[in-house]
C-alpha cells in the first residue's frame, strides 16, 4: 500500500506523485471554473455569494486570504478556517480559538463540501476552495486562479483600491510567479519530501539559487517587479514567511536561513509589518500544522521551541526612496 502525506494542504501518495528518482511531484487542482465580474462566466462577483475554506498553516491557502485582506473583501467574501492539524479523515473544522467552522454548509470535514459539489468525488481534498452559496458549488480550488480572481474579478467590490496586476506589468508578473513556483514554492516541497539524495540534492541547489537570484534583484528594487507590489511579492512572501521556522529544519532547507540574506530577511518584515499580511499570520499555528500532521517525516510529532523569529524588528526598506 501506498503511503500518504499532507504537502502543501494536499493528500499525496508516494505511488501517485513520487517517481523512481525520488522526485517528488504535485499533482494539478481540479475545479476550475471562474468568478467574472460581469458574470460571463456563470459566476458572477457578487457580495456575500461566495465563501473561502482555507488552512493558516497551507502556503497556497494563505495566498487567497492575504489577497482577501489586501483588496478589503472581507464583508463581501466570507472565510472557514481548518483545524490547524490534517488528519486521516482531512480537513476538519471544530470549535478550537484558531478555527472558523463552516457557516454555509455546516459540514465537520471539507470532504464533505468536495462530495455536496460532486457526489461521485474521489480525488484529493485540498485548500483553498472557493465555494458558491447559490449554486451550491465550488468554482475553483486553485490558489492562483482564485487570487487572481479576488485581485481583478472583485474590484469593484473591493474596499481598498489597489491593483495588484496592473496592465504594464501583467506580464513581467506572470512570468515572475511561474519563476518562483517550481524553485521556491513547490521547491521546499520537493526537498523536504524527496525519497533519493539525488532528487534532494537537485531540489534543494535549485531552491537556494534562486533565493540567491532574488537576493541580488532585491538590492536594487523594492519589489519582486520593481517599484509596486504585486501578486507575485504575496507568492514569495508565503514561502518567506514559513522557511526559517519550518522548512529550514522540518524539509533539510538548511543551506541558509532566511535572516543570512540582507535583502530577503528585509523585503519579508517589510511585507509582514503590513496590516494585511500580519492580519493573515499565525505562526504558532503554521508550525504545529506541519510538525504534527507530516508524521512520514516527523513521527513523534514533536514541535521544535525555536527558532525565535521578530518580524516586526526594525527593517531597511528605504534606501530606494518611498515605494
Amino acid at each position: 500500500m501506498a503511503s500518504r502525506m499532507m504537502v502543501g494542504g494536499k493528500w499525496i501518495t508516494d505511488e501517485n506523485e513520487q517517481n523512481q528518482s525520488g522526485e517528488f511531484h504535485e499533482m494539478p487542482t481540479t475545479f476550475r471554473d471562474r468568478v467574472t465580474a460581469d458574470g460571463s462566466s456563470s459566476f458572477k462577483a457578487e457580495t456575500g455569494r461566495y465563501h473561502l475554506y482555507v488552512s493558516l498553516a497551507c502556503p497556497w491557502a494563505h495566498r487567497t486570504l492575504i489577497m482577501r485582506e489586501l483588496k478589503g473583501l472581507n464583508d463581501a467574501i466570507s472565510v472557514s478556517i481548518a483545524d490547524l492539524i490534517l488528519s486521516d479523515l482531512g480537513w476538519s473544522f471544530s470549535a478550537p480559538l484558531e478555527v472558523i467552522p463552516d457557516s454555509v454548509s455546516h459540514a465537520q470535514y471539507l470532504s464533505e463540501i468536495y462530495l455536496k459539489a460532486a457526489p461521485k468525488y474521489t480525488g484529493r481534498v485540498t485548500v483553498p476552495v472557493l465555494w458558491d452559496r447559490q449554486t451550491q458549488t465550488i468554482v475553483n480550488n486553485e490558489s492562483r486562479e482564485i487570487m487572481r480572481m479576488f485581485d481583478v474579478e472583485f474590484e469593484e467590490l473591493a474596499t481598498q483600491k489597489v491593483d495588484l496586476y496592473p496592465r504594464d506589468l501583467q506580464q513581467k508578473i506572470d512570468e515572475t510567479i511561474d519563476a518562483i513556483y517550481m524553485s521556491i514554492n513547490a521547491g521546499v516541497y520537493r526537498s523536504g519530501f524527496a525519497t533519493s539524495q539525488a532528487a534532494y540534492e537537485k531540489a534543494v541547489t535549485e531552491l537556494f539559487e534562486s533565493l540567491d537570484h532574488w537576493e541580488t534583484i532585491l538590492s536594487k528594487q523594492h519589489y519582486l517587479c520593481g517599484v509596486q507590489l504585486t501578486e507575485a511579492d504575496i507568492c514569495m512572501f508565503v514561502t518567506l514567511y514559513r522557511f526559517d521556522s519550518v522548512y529550514h529544519g522540518h524539509f533539510k532547507c538548511n543551506l541558509r536561513r532566511i535572516l543570512d540574506y540582507p535583502n530577503l530577511w528585509n523585503y519579508l518584515k517589510d511585507l509582514y509589518q503590513r496590516q494585511p499580511f500580519k492580519a493573515t499570520c499565525n505562526l504558532d499555528y503554521t508550525k504545529r500544522g506541519y510538525y504534527m500532521s507530516m508524521t512520514e517525516i516527523n513521527p513523534n510529532r514533536i514541535v521544535p521551541k525555536g527558532p525565535i523569529i521578530d518580524f516586526d524588528e526594525l527593517h531597511d526598506r528605504d534606501r530606494f526612496g518611498k515605494p
